[in-house]
């Protein structure tokens, strides 16, 4: 996964697991000329919500063993790692990277939406769960979107919205 390597980079650039945010910045944009430095930061952003870094006190604290991250030869990122993927994205990677293979891993998130008459992201990340992919910060969006999804809404129409929500995702 390019994300990771790129983000793995400044950790083993300093063998260390935690940098403060502008030593990564720095690393990645005037030390490896890899990305701006507004490009950099939206890295970081993008690394914090997939869980590879956490925010702690103005540093940023490697999730994963960045010593472990074999870094290609000539490896230069793609800017398209940018882009923050979406909750169903980030769940169904992680589902495919704990060892399932993507097609039964979409059927199992399309059966759980049915069954449940769920978000295809709450979908998502339950299958996620079910096969210990770590994605506890995205249930945590999930609950959010459910509760505000739920705020006003009473039961029978509640019922009504997540058939019509189920429909439409797939």
């Amino acid at each position: 996964m390019s994300l990771e390597v790129a983000v793995a980079v400044p950790f083993k650039q300093r063998a260390t697991e935690r940098l403060g945010e502008g030593e990564f910045v720095v690393a990645l944009s005037l030390d490896r000329d890899w990305f701006s430095p507004d490009q950099a930061k939206r890295l970081v952003d993008v690394a914090v919500g997939r869980g590879l870094v956490a925010e702690a006190d103005g540093d940023l604290v490697a999730r994963f063993d960045p010593a472990g991250v074999t870094v290609p030869e000539g490896f230069t990122p793609d800017e398209a790692i940018l882009r923050e993927q979406s909750t169903f994205e980030t769940a169904l990677d992680a589902i495919v990277a704990a060892g399932v293979e993507k097609q039964r891993a979409v059927a199992a998130i399309n059966e759980r939406q049915r069954a449940l008459a769920v978000s295809i992201e709450a979908a998502a990340v339950l299958v996620a769960k079910e096969h210990g992919a770590a994605v506890d910060h995205l249930a945590a969006d999930v609950r959010e979107e459910l509760a505000a999804a739920g705020d006003g809404v009473g039961e029978e129409d509640a019922g009504a919205d997540a058939t019509t929500g189920d429909a439409e995702a797939e």
